[in-house]
């Protein structure tokens, strides 16, 4: 996993930090930080993250990897 800016399946960015481990269970966990709104942090599991959605008869990444600069346009 690779950290920089994906795009959720519904359109919304999100800038990946890091795979961390959780402590009690060693699940990975995907830590990003949404880049609208209030900008929250949050953690999913890391299969989550990369699983794919069924959307009008397709299957699509829930978040596509977009690039590896925060900023850039």
């Amino acid at each position: 996993m690779k950290a920089g800016v994906y795009q959720h399946y519904k359109g919304s960015l999100y800038w990946v930090e890091r795979v961390a481990t959780h402590s009690e269970t060693e699940q990975e966990l995907v830590i990003y930080q949404a880049l609208y709104g209030a900008f929250g942090w949050w953690a999913r599991p890391l299969s989550m993250f990369q699983e794919s959605v069924h959307i009008n008869g397709e299957n699509i990444p829930r978040f596509e990897w977009l690039r590896a600069e925060r900023d850039a346009g």
